[in-house]
Order: structure tokens, then C-alpha cells, then sequence
């Protein structure tokens, strides 16, 4: 959402409003994910604890497709209100269609100037966000800023540097993860989450995690070919060595004994007054 490196197409300076083949590629990745039952799990822990009430106004920040939006606007009921904030025209356009009947609206805007007036809402939701931003702790402290005395904010966001594969050669297999550390402007996001709360003068009241599990019987080849190219481009691996580290994993995978995981991590605090 906010200007950062290239990589990451969620990113704001990436965005390609007249490339529909980009948008459907993000479109999925969200649907994969919202699918993913770690994230399904990380996000039912952190609903719990904000514990939304009919009336409140809430926002979520970085929305995507809208699939949380619509969750917080059935928790607030019709008396609330659940505004989702996206700058991706093709994410916001899914959004609004898959929103109707629900209440969830949407609008552009961007993480580091949010379109509302401070102390506004009472629940900011953001989540896989700040990995995506060379600036997050100028969007942790806008969160902060249109939050009402008391309001609660959930930050859900991965840390990629917590990128296990197995089975292989460690050393290869660290070079070939370190891959995932390049495409996101913010990689160690997930750990940071606290500081950056506490920072913006929130008062942390909860934390929890939740491995990102790949399914043992499979390769994600599209993202292991991806990592691959960037560890040879990096001079960390050879052509030779990725082809080697390819054959064992799909030998793992083919007796069901592949590993491959990361981590996201999620806060929950609130502001005092």
C-alpha cells in the first residue's frame, strides 16, 4: 500500500489497473489463503479476543478482497458499520461484488493516511499488510490515530524469515528460503507487531501465532521454482544444486514426509482513555 521495492504485487507502486491477468493471480492468492486453515485459526483466535459488539464501527485496513470486511460488518450487525480500505481498483471492484446484502463497504485509500478523522472507529483490523510496506510503523501509528479511547486493534502479518523446508541440505535449503526475505518490503513483519503497537501508544492485551502449513503430500512448485531463481540470480545457489534440492523434495512429497511452513503472528491491543 505504500511505496516500497519491487516484488510484491499488493504493493501500491505495482498495482497494474489494466493488466487482468495480475489481478486474478492476486485475487487467488487471497482466496488460497483465506482458505488456509492456520490463517482460518489466527483469525478466529484474534476475533475472539477483539470480541466486536453490535453498533461498533469498525475498519480494515488493507482489505483485498473484502472476505474479513464482510465477517466484522456481520459481527457489528446493522446498527455497526465495517469499512473496508483498499488501493488495488480490482481487489475493491471483488470486494463491493461479493459484499452485497452484507453492510461491508469499501473505499480507495492508502495505509499511511487513512480517509477518517481521528478517534472514529472502535475495532482496526489489518492483516497481511505491514509486510508489504517500507513504511509500517507510519501505518501501525495511523491505526492508532482513528482509534476512540478504548478501541481495540487486531494486526495479523507473517514473518518470512520463519520459512522451514524439509527434507535436504540445510545449507542449500536456507539459501533457497532466503528467497522469501526478498519479495516482501517488510519480511520480519510478524515480529515486530508488539513494538510497533506499543510505539504508537497501545496498550498490548494479547498474542498468539500459527504455522502456515504446505501440504505434505504436494510441492508448491510455483513458489519453490520462484525461491530457486532468486537464490541462482543471488549467485547463493548454482542451477545444479536448486535441481537437487527440487528431486528430494518431490521424493519427500511422494511419501508424504515434505515439510514446508511459515509463520504468521498476531497482536491484539487497545488504546487507553
Amino acid at each position: 500500500m505504500a511505496q516500497t521495492r519491487p516484488g510484491s504485487g499488493f504493493q501500491t507502486r505495482n498495482i497494474d489497473a489494466r493488466n487482468p491477468e495480475a489481478a486474478a493471480h492476486l485475487i487467488g492468492a487471497l482466496d488460497v489463503q483465506d482458505a488456509n486453515p492456520g490463517v482460518r485459526r489466527l483469525r478466529a483466535w484474534a476475533h475472539e479476543a477483539l470480541a466486536p459488539k453490535d453498533g461498533e464501527r469498525t475498519l480494515d485496513v488493507g482489505c483485498g478482497t473484502g472476505s474479513w470486511t464482510r465477517e466484522l460488518a456481520a459481527a457489528v450487525g446493522p446498527q455497526g458499520s465495517a469499512l473496508g480500505v483498499e488501493p488495488n481498483p480490482a481487489l475493491r471492484a471483488v470486494a463491493e461484488e461479493r459484499a452485497v446484502g452484507s453492510g461491508a463497504r469499501f473505499t480507495d485509500g492508502d495505509a499511511l493516511a487513512l480517509p477518517l478523522p481521528d478517534a472514529s472507529v472502535d475495532i482496526v483490523w489489518c492483516e497481511r499488510v505491514l509486510q508489504h510496506l517500507a513504511e509500517p510503523d507510519r501505518a501501525v501509528a495511523e491505526m492508532a490515530r482513528v482509534l476512540r479511547p478504548g478501541g481495540r486493534v487486531a494486526l495479523l502479518d507473517t514473518d518470512w524469515a520463519t520459512t522451514v523446508l524439509h527434507p535436504g541440505d540445510p545449507e542449500i535449503l536456507r539459501a533457497l528460503t532466503s528467497g522469501a526475505l526478498t519479495s516482501a518490503a517488510n519480511p520480519y513483519s510478524g515480529r515486530r507487531l508488539v513494538g510497533q503497537l506499543t510505539a504508537a501508544g497501545l496498550v498490548v492485551d494479547d498474542r498468539g501465532s500459527q504455522a502456515l502449513l504446505q501440504d505434505h503430500r504436494s510441492v508448491a512448485w510455483p513458489l519453490i521454482r520462484m525461491l530457486g531463481k532468486s537464490a541462482v540470480h543471488r549467485g547463493l545457489l548454482t542451477e545444479a544444486q536448486c535441481d537437487t534440492a527440487y528431486t528430494g523434495l518431490a521424493e519427500a512429497a511422494e511419501r508424504g514426509a515434505l515439510h514446508m511452513s511459515v509463520t504468521m503472528f498476531g497482536v491484539v491491543a487497545h488504546r487507553p482513555g
